[in-house]
């Protein structure tokens, strides 16, 4: 069937919705082109940036969405849909086209839309240059859930500001400036709108937040991020009095901005460590446990910071993004050759340390990390604070964000990643 540019209709008139579509998408032109498809809600808005499919970001999180492109044929690609394994939070599908660089839609030879099943055509949108004028990005084709049916819509219709433009449509905005990590996504839900939609009781720590971030050029960063917490036998009281809850309400934003999940990988530490489920938006007020004095007494009463930094190192050593460790603990840090011998060694991998003494005393080593010889890269921080819940937010991120964009560079120049 050729779709004609403003028609809408039911899918199921033409294929089967409950198996496999593919989306192919094709451009005649003289500059680069980007490819697009993201799922939208039902008050059509991007509130799930990893349904945001296309070169960077290549499919959803279950595999509902794929994207394919041969680097020979950069001008076309393929949208694999399986619309009846989607969520029931993404109502909408919708397809794009933009230009990266200059140049305008009037000015294209041609763009087509194909919806195929089994390898065979079932609707066709066809659209020249002559059907636009001054737009840099156009939305080609939705598909969306009506009434618990599935509909295209072959709107055709376009942005002049370009991605970003249309992004903003949708709640979402565009990267601007460099971007500083491999598999960088091309738009991202800021952190005011992930936390006021998802924890609004979070939503006063992303302002200190953005402005540690714009002044440090980490706004666009992308890494992993880790929160190891001492849950040793003297750390009783700030389990009591509220403080291990405020250090992950702290850390977890962190989590949120860096990475495309969202989330905090997340360890216990006593005389042993414990790997918990990864800290969310969704779960974080959860995430120290009713019966954490049971849990302490699984891992053990006393500190032992060193299988629990192994533990670590073996998450990350081949980690493709740098990871961002944050490492809480009240003193009395022993095994310092020990856990020396692990930092330097560590220090050939993608991980930054940031420790943090919560209000304790000897902290032994981690006070001389900076005078610390051997390692590749300086990759540790330490510093300690007396009350963790008396510290400013601003004062706190500017600190947790210290040496953290010193080390990226130095990982850069050094191309342990390429950056």
């Amino acid at each position: 069937m050729e779709a004609q540019r403003g028609m809408r209709d039911k899918l199921d008139k033409y294929l089967d919705v409950g198996q496999e579509i593919s989306v192919l998408m094709q451009v005649q032109g003289s500059v680069v082109y980007d490819f697009c498809c993201f799922g939208v809600d039902a008050a059509n808005k991007l509130s799930d940036e990893r349904y945001m499919v296309f070169y960077n970001q290549t499919r959803s999180p279950e595999g509902e969405i794929s994207f394919q492109q041969n680097s020979t044929q950069p001008a076309q690609a393929e949208f694999r849909c399986q619309l009846s394994r989607l969520p029931q939070n993404i109502d909408k599908l919708v397809f794009t086209v933009s230009i990266d660089g200059a140049g305008l839609m009037q000015d294209i030879v041609s763009h087509t839309l194909s919806i195929q099943q089994k390898n065979q055509t079932v609707i066709h949108l066809a659209l020249r240059g002559a059907d636009f004028q001054q737009e840099r990005a156009i939305i080609s084709m939705e598909l969306y859930r009506k009434e618990n049916l599935w509909r295209f819509a072959a709107l055709a219709s376009g942005f002049n500001g370009g991605l970003g433009d249309l992004l903003r449509s949708y709640g979402g905005e565009e990267l601007e400036g460099p971007v500083q990590q491999p598999s960088a996504p091309v738009s991202s839900i800021s952190l005011e709108k992930k936390l006021e939609k998802a924890a609004p009781k979070l939503l006063s720590l992303a302002k200190p937040i953005r402005i540690e971030l714009e002044k440090r050029n980490l706004l666009h960063c992308l890494a992993k991020v880790a929160l190891i917490l001492d849950i040793s036998g003297s750390m009783s009281e700030r389990y009591k009095n509220g403080t291990v809850q405020e250090i992950i309400n702290k850390v977890l934003p962190l989590a949120v901005q860096f990475d495309n999940d969202g989330n905090l990988d997340f360890w216990y530490y006593g005389t042993t460590p414990k790997r918990m489920p990864a800290v969310t938006l969704q779960n974080y007020q959860e995430a120290v446990p009713e019966n954490w004095k049971q849990l302490m007494k699984e891992v053990g009463g006393r500190n032992n910071e060193a299988p629990v930094i192994r533990e670590v190192i073996t998450e990350y050593k081949a980690s493709k993004l740098p990871a961002y460790v944050v490492f809480i603990t009240d003193g009395g840090v022993s095994s310092a050759k020990e856990i020396q011998n692990l930092l330097t060694d560590a220090s050939r991998y993608p991980i930054f340390w940031q420790f943090v003494g919560v209000g304790g005393a000897k902290y032994g080593i981690l006070e001389r990390l900076d005078s610390m010889e051997g390692r590749f890269v300086d990759n540790a921080n330490f510093f300690a604070l007396d009350d963790f819940r008396t510290v400013s937010n601003s004062e706190l991120y500017s600190r947790l964000l210290n040496e953290f964009p010193q080390w990226l560079q130095e990982i850069k120049r050094k191309g342990m990643l390429s950056l």
